[in-house]
């Protein structure tokens, strides 16, 4: 279709003012030095008895923007060297990286884990060995490097998972199921689909526990700005018995937009580093599967772009109902695609409307929203980790003067374009 049919149908949509808000809700203080948060959960928990001079320790790394992470991983080498074991790290994210060796450790180095920065090698394989099998007769497979160490131990953000509800969710024991079981643990746990995930997970974890040399996990909490507040070493024997508690903690710590309903969303990027989905549903309200719920209800929904620590793993823009040509072309298939295929759920790797221009993809969310007779609700974030700050439309603003936890800062103005259609200040941090 010519281009030009784009801008008569688009170019008459108004834009909305916006203004700029900011999250003031109270939350916990974040851990200010982590290595002394690690040194203290690692005498409080006492697994340095469970490590001899000279053991390798295999360290799980997972494909999540934590924050903080390499500080955390740094510091937990630095443990475990000062009780004389010898660690180093592998990747524990099931199917990320493209499902390949080398793409996983460039995941990981996307993630600020590099051996220089932590201090300890990486090792990154795919190869599996089978642990034994689940009640059901599910394989349980873990990586092969792991296997072979003296000792397993992993980091794990604990938090509400973004297609499906249980009792364990996204942490310590899906890791164990999912992460460090490689594509093709990940690929048996989802398997029967995401309507079994609560199942699943424990299934496939409690066999893990039994047969494997995993010695602890290390839980993240993290507060509403996506700071560690918590951080806690859980012994193996423990993880199943606590970790059903810290995930409604971490329900509860999660950040939100302020408001139930409005009519567009605007994100201005997308990740695999900032969500398995790209952009965390519990914050979206758009999931992948009818296996969650929860967040605000939106009409339409615009993604602008792909930021560049998800090297072109572009899962979750299927959620979407426009996005540019711009986040289409970093698109990745290879990088993209295996997600799909491991989690069996290929929607959210399916593209949206394709429109050539940030000024088009917003204009189409709000010609289509419904929004007959009245101004539009539009809501624009950077990504689901950053809701410190963000934009709200002027018809949203006596909602956010009522609501305690939002602070007006800047009063309504116009999006800014560049000439080509592009917001200038989302085109200055690409540039």
């Amino acid at each position: 279709m010519p281009e030009g049919i784009l801008h008569q149908l688009l170019d008459p949509v108004a834009i909305p003012e916006m203004a700029r808000v900011r999250n003031v809700a109270p939350t916990a203080a974040p851990i200010e030095d982590i290595g002394a948060a690690v040194h203290e959960q690692m005498l409080r928990s006492n697994v340095g008895v469970r490590f001899q001079p000279g053991q390798r320790v295999a360290i799980g790394v997972g494909s999540r923007g934590i924050g903080k992470l390499a500080e955390i991983v740094a510091a937990l080498v630095s443990e475990l060297r000062a009780l004389g074991a010898e660690p180093f790290i592998f990747p524990a994210m099931g199917s990320h990286g493209g499902a390949t060796a080398e793409g996983q450790r460039e995941v990981l180095t996307h993630l600020g884990i590099t051996p220089e920065r932590v201090g300890a090698p990486i090792e990154s394989q795919m190869e599996t060995v089978e642990v034994g099998k689940a009640a059901d007769g599910t394989s349980v497979r873990l990586d092969r490097l792991a296997l072979a160490a003296d000792g397993i131990v992993f980091v794990g953000r604990i938090k509400p998972h973004t297609a499906f509800r249980g009792t364990y969710e996204s942490g310590l024991a899906k890791m164990i199921a999912i992460g460090l079981g490689k594509q093709e643990g990940a690929a048996a746990c989802h398997a029967r689909g995401f309507g079994e995930m609560a199942r699943m997970v424990p299934l496939l974890a409690q066999v893990a526990l039994a047969k494997a040399p995993i010695r602890f996990g290390l839980a993240v909490l993290e507060n509403a700005h996506d700071q560690p507040y918590k951080l806690l070493v859980v012994p193996a024997e423990q993880i199943m018995e606590r970790e059903p508690a810290l995930l409604e903690e971490a329900k509860q710590a999660m950040p939100r937009i302020a408001f139930k309903h409005f009519d567009v969303l605007v994100i201005d990027e997308i990740g695999k580093n900032i969500s398995g989905d790209g952009a965390d549903p519990n914050i979206t309200g758009r999931y992948p599967t009818p296996h969650a719920s929860g967040g605000p209800e939106v009409n339409k929904q615009v993604v602008l772009d792909l930021c560049d620590a998800s090297d072109g793993n572009a899962n979750g823009i299927g959620t979407a109902d426009f996005t540019t040509v711009r986040l289409a072309h970093k698109m990745d298939l290879g990088r993209t695609y295996p997600n799909a295929l491991t989690s069996t759920v290929p929607r959210p790797v399916a593209l949206p409307m394709v429109l050539p221009s940030d000024r088009l993809a917003i204009a189409a969310g709000l010609l289509t929203c419904h929004a007959v007779g009245r101004e539009p609700r539009l809501v624009r974030i950077k990504n689901t980790l950053s809701l410190d700050e963000y934009w709200i439309s002027r018809s949203l603003l006596a909602e956010a003067e009522q609501e305690a936890t939002l602070s007006v800062i800047s009063q309504p103005q116009p999006m800014a374009f560049d000439q080509a259609g592009n917001l200038q200040d989302l085109q200055a941090k690409i540039r």
